[in-house]
């Protein structure tokens, strides 16, 4: 179906202008009614974020990562995060792509509307001027052509009345009879321009001018139109990945395992004690038959309490244990935190080897190519990575002597770690007193400061005084102890050792 505002609207000039007006109202409130969209968007990703924040766990906590249900409900957080980073990009797009170009646009359009329009005005402002300017003429005929006939009727009643007079009623007859000819070709040359002014108006100036008006119409339809086709497909955009996310919610729902996180709670709280056995009976009515003095009495309620220990070694602390101390935990729980504590060095003694790689690399390069650096300033560097990786290779070994693995990482088949740890667990029976410490077998000399950042290693000032407590074993280390307190490794290099007479040769062993 064709239209044509210019023949079909040609008498309609104040209601087209009406419509356009309306049409670009219409185009601001729909760029308001996506501005709040957004912003109800932007609202809803910001209260999303700030949920998934607060049910957040705020510190790693060991038990969120081992059980099926936490992990999931963690999961779900993250989902939702990334669900209000789609929100955030939907509410920036709709912005951008929408509200931004609608408003510069309908700044053109009103421009646009406003130049139409005034073309408009022009051209009906001059088809009046024309339509004044024939009516002038056209009365100025009718009264130039009443006055010559009623010149002339005078000039006829003179001329029969008195000769004289005649003559001169005669001449402003005339007068008026050319002022009428004039008026009369003033009107016929005021007709024809009115005419072709009027033919051109309807037939060439409007029918333009409200062309234009129409193009700016379909213009602004179609740019409303796909205003709303974008706001659509950004919202389309994001739906795959809130699908996704959806997804990633439902699998986590899926992955949840009652029977994996009961297990878990038997992994975590398993003591690896044997229950206690039969309770012996005690016969007191022997002590009745003979006399019971003083010390005996209390020897038995002593051993009383020796046995009642034994019973539930569970419930016992070890008051001198320190965080770096696993002599207070079950068999089974001082197991898996050594294992822990072996595969934290581990990692660390990998860092240090692809460190010290690094230097070795780097320092190859220098002494091939000299002008890029000094080969002997990364001596230093790359000594002390391997002091820091013996005592990782040293405290690694430790932990595993301690948790009965084998240098391959396997457990000893006799449970030898666990009669260890039972052995250790029956100290327990005797009162809370501090550990015995190594005794010294001789002191040294701090030459160089050094700070020990690896765990198992101590700090040194230069100059200080300190108590050695086991030789250095070939590996560059030697265990030291400042006032009872504090023990540790530090390199062999930077201390000067006085062993006493008695410990000489003598090797102590962790």
């Amino acid at each position: 179906m064709s239209c044509n505002w210019g023949t079909e609207l040609w008498d309609q000039f104040d209601n087209l202008e009406k419509h356009t007006s309306w049409g670009i109202d219409f185009l601001e409130r729909y760029s308001k009614f996506v501005k709040e969209r957004a912003d109800i968007e932007l609202s809803y990703a910001k209260q999303i974020r700030s949920l998934s924040k607060k049910y957040h766990p705020k510190r790693s906590r060991e038990d969120e990562s081992r059980y099926t249900w936490c992990l999931a409900f963690s999961a779900t957080l993250r989902q939702l995060n990334e669900l209000s980073d789609q929100r955030e990009e939907l509410a920036e797009n709709l912005n951008t792509q929408i509200v931004c170009e609608l408003t510069r646009y309908t700044q053109e359009v009103k421009a646009e509307r406003k130049t139409h329009f005034q073309d408009g005005r022009r051209a009906q402002q001059h088809i009046e001027s024309s339509w004044k300017q024939l009516e002038s003429s056209k009365r100025r005929f009718e009264r130039d052509c009443k006055e010559a006939e009623r010149a002339q009727q005078v000039s006829d009643r003179i001329d029969l009345d008195n000769k004289t007079d005649g003559e001169k009623a005669r001449q402003t007859a005339q007068q008026k009879k050319q002022a009428a000819e004039e008026s009369r070709k003033d009107y016929v040359t005021s007709l024809n321009q009115f005419n072709q002014d009027q033919h051109q108006h309807y037939h060439t100036l409007v029918p333009v001018i409200y062309q234009r008006i129409q193009d700016m119409e379909e213009r602004r339809i179609e740019r409303i139109c796909e205003s709303m086709r974008s706001s659509a497909e950004a919202e389309r955009k994001v739906v795959p990945v809130v699908s996704s996310c959806l997804d990633v919610m439902m699998d986590a729902a899926e992955g949840i395992q009652p029977r994996m996180d009961t297990q878990q709670v038997v992994e975590v709280y398993k003591s690896g004690f044997d229950p206690p056995g039969d309770v012996e009976f005690d016969d007191y009515s022997a002590s009745m038959r003979r006399s019971i003095s003083e010390s005996s009495y209390l020897d038995n309620r002593m051993e009383g309490r020796r046995h009642s220990r034994k019973l539930w070694p569970f419930i016992r602390k070890n008051k001198c244990s320190g965080p770096a101390d696993c002599s207070h935990l079950p068999p089974e729980q001082r197991r898996k935190k050594l294992q822990t504590r072996i595969n934290n060095i581990n990692q660390e003694i990998q860092r240090e080897r692809e460190q010290r790689d690094a230097l070795l690399k780097m320092r190859e390069v220098y002494e091939q190519n000299p002008q890029m650096g000094d080969a002997d300033s990364l001596e230093p560097r790359l000594e002390e990575v391997k002091q820091s990786l013996r005592l990782l290779q040293v405290l690694e070994r430790k932990g595993r002597r301690e948790t009965g693995l084998y240098p391959d990482g396997s457990y000893t088949e006799d449970h030898s770690a666990e009669l260890q740890f039972k052995s250790r667990s029956s100290e327990f029976d005797d009162d809370f007193e501090d550990e015995e410490p190594l005794p010294s077998i001789g002191t040294c000399k701090s030459l160089y400061p050094f700070q020990g950042q690896n765990e198992g290693t101590l700090s040194l000032v230069e100059g200080e005084l300190l108590s050695v407590v086991e030789e250095d074993k070939g590996d560059g280390w030697t265990r030291v102890r400042r006032n009872l307190e504090e023990e540790g490794y530090v390199p062999t290099s930077y201390i000067k050792v006085f062993l006493d007479s008695s410990a000489k040769g003598a090797m102590t062993y962790i």
